[in-house]
């Protein structure tokens, strides 16, 4: 695999999704993120936030199990590996 990286170039393989949705990292983006002085977030917000995470974090697990299919698989016989050694 000479000649190729491996890691990507980040910017060029993002979903539509990803290039509409504002970013909260940036100042003059529409979503606000949770500042000090909106007060405490009620459950709802907070279930609904992470609702999104996990999702979003399924989602990336994955296109990499799609991309790298050996090392998916390396992954997976780990965790059985490990789930085997769990003592209850």
């Amino acid at each position: 695999m000479a000649g190729r990286d491996r890691r990507g170039s980040g910017s060029a393989a993002r979903t539509p999704r990803e290039t509409t949705e504002a970013d909260p990292r940036k100042p003059g983006s529409s979503i606000d993120p949770a500042g000090p002085d909106d007060g405490p977030e009620s459950a709802d917000d907070r279930r609904r936030r992470r609702a999104q995470f996990l999702r979003e974090l399924n989602e990336a697990k994955e296109l990499r199990d799609r991309v790298q299919p050996r090392r998916a698989r390396a992954a997976r016989m780990r965790q059985q590996m490990r789930m085997r050694t769990f003592r209850w």
